[in-house]
């Protein structure tokens, strides 16, 4: 992990802001515990040891590098390109959040907390949080809505194995948001003792450039695997945005290449009515939630909207702040995928690939799908692999009977 910078659209400033985006709209009592947290960030990111122990953590915990894999059989499904995977799928736990929660865990130690808290939508990021929790020998406690739980009931079983505590949340729509809003509560509570694993690109400032710079490992992994295999830069970085972290960690070390094309995709879930989707920037407006001010899901009266889609991962109504600027600058373009769409991608890089992708990383490989006529034949393209799809497979067959997956191989 280069030491942490100013983004390039100067962000984060110093009162966490991305180009107006960010910030931190917290409780008084959180103030103190946040300027802490930054406090301690800003002296890791200046500690050769703290970048060395990172460093080997990545490489003989977590798995890193992951590969690049070239993805032939699907490119020529859709015909056209050059199509590589992240696979961030490879991972120690199966998702690209290990690599935040190994650098959380090693900021809690240095603060001298004993106890670590988190919120999880689909599993993925409680997982890693109850895995590192288990390798510092940590308390942990993770706070998940009951809808998630039953749809990700395997990862709710993997954290009390690890010797976790899962919460139920059952208020609100007993998803991802409201697991935030227990997670943050108890760390109100016992701030003493207590840091809050956040997972993603989301919340007060410190945490979007904190949680940026330990995924943008992916991007710089990248660079170097496809100049490797290629000798060229991608022409386009395609990603499923839930929070946004999997998709600006691998954005973030190409930002400044002004040829490379960049697409977010979001949950478009059922279809475009208020409380169908996850799509933010097609539904959404500017407002604050849960510590930051991003795109979000609301009502004309500033209510907060539910949401809906089949990933677990993508379901929830804001969107990681650095992403609004990314948006509102141009510099990413940021559309959605529909249910259907990504369930039928989740099926056909399994069949063409061997590769069974999370349901939040089926919408990026739906995407591309979408795309694929617009590329030229030698057009390079790089997806983010967010995760493994061992979490989904009950639930996509619960969707997909099996009878239709056999006439479909046949």
């Amino acid at each position: 992990m280069p030491a942490a910078k100013a983004g390039p659209f100067n962000g984060p400033d110093a009162r966490g802001r991305f180009s107006g985006y960010g910030g931190r709209f917290v409780p008084e009592t959180l103030m103190g515990p946040l300027e802490e947290l930054e406090k301690a960030y800003r002296d890791a990111v200046l500690d050769p040891g703290f970048h060395k122990e990172l460093d080997r953590l990545f490489r003989t915990y977590a798995g890193r590098p992951t590969p690049l894999t070239p993805a032939r059989r699907f490119a020529a499904h859709i015909g056209k390109g050059r199509i590589y995977l992240k696979r961030e799928d490879l991972t120690h736990t199966g998702a690209h959040k290990i690599n935040n929660a190994l650098g959380q865990i090693l900021l809690a130690r240095r603060m001298g907390k004993s106890r670590i808290i988190a919120e999880t939508g689909a599993g993925q990021h409680g997982v890693a949080t109850a895995t590192v929790a288990a390798l510092f020998g940590m308390e942990c406690e993770i706070y998940m809505g009951t809808e998630d739980m039953r749809r990700q009931a395997l990862n709710v079983f993997r954290m009390r194995l690890l010797g976790a505590k899962v919460r139920p949340v059952d208020s609100g729509s007993r998803t991802l948001k409201d697991a935030i809003n227990e997670a943050m509560r108890d760390w109100v509570t016992n701030v003493a003792d207590t840091h809050y694993l956040l997972g993603s690109v989301l919340g007060a400032h410190p945490y979007p450039w904190m949680v940026r710079d330990f995924q943008a490992v992916i991007g710089r992994e990248a660079r170097e695997q496809i100049l490797a295999a290629e000798g060229r830069l991608p022409e386009l970085l395609v990603a499923c945005v839930g929070g946004g972290s999997n998709a600006i960690g691998l954005f973030y070390d190409f930002l400044r290449e002004p040829g490379i094309r960049m697409i977010g995709v979001e949950a478009g879930g059922r279809g475009p009515a208020l409380g169908d989707h996850a799509a933010r920037f097609e539904g959404g407006s500017k407002g604050v939630l849960q510590g930051t001010l991003s795109y979000v899901l609301q009502d004309e009266n500033g209510q907060i909207a539910g949401t809906h889609s089949v990933s677990a991962g993508l379901d929830y109504p804001a969107i990681g702040p650095e992403h609004a600027a990314l948006h509102d600058s141009g510099r990413v373009q940021y559309t959605s995928v529909r249910d259907e769409a990504a369930l039928e991608a989740f099926r056909l890089l399994s069949r063409t690939e061997g590769i069974i992708p999370a349901l939040e990383s089926a919408h990026a490989i739906a995407e591309l799908l979408r795309r694929g006529p617009e590329l030229e034949p030698d057009t390079l393209v790089i997806v983010n692999l967010s995760g493994r799809g061992d979490k989904d497979v009950n639930q996509v067959a619960e969707i997909l009977n099996q009878d239709d997956l056999k006439g479909r191989s046949e």
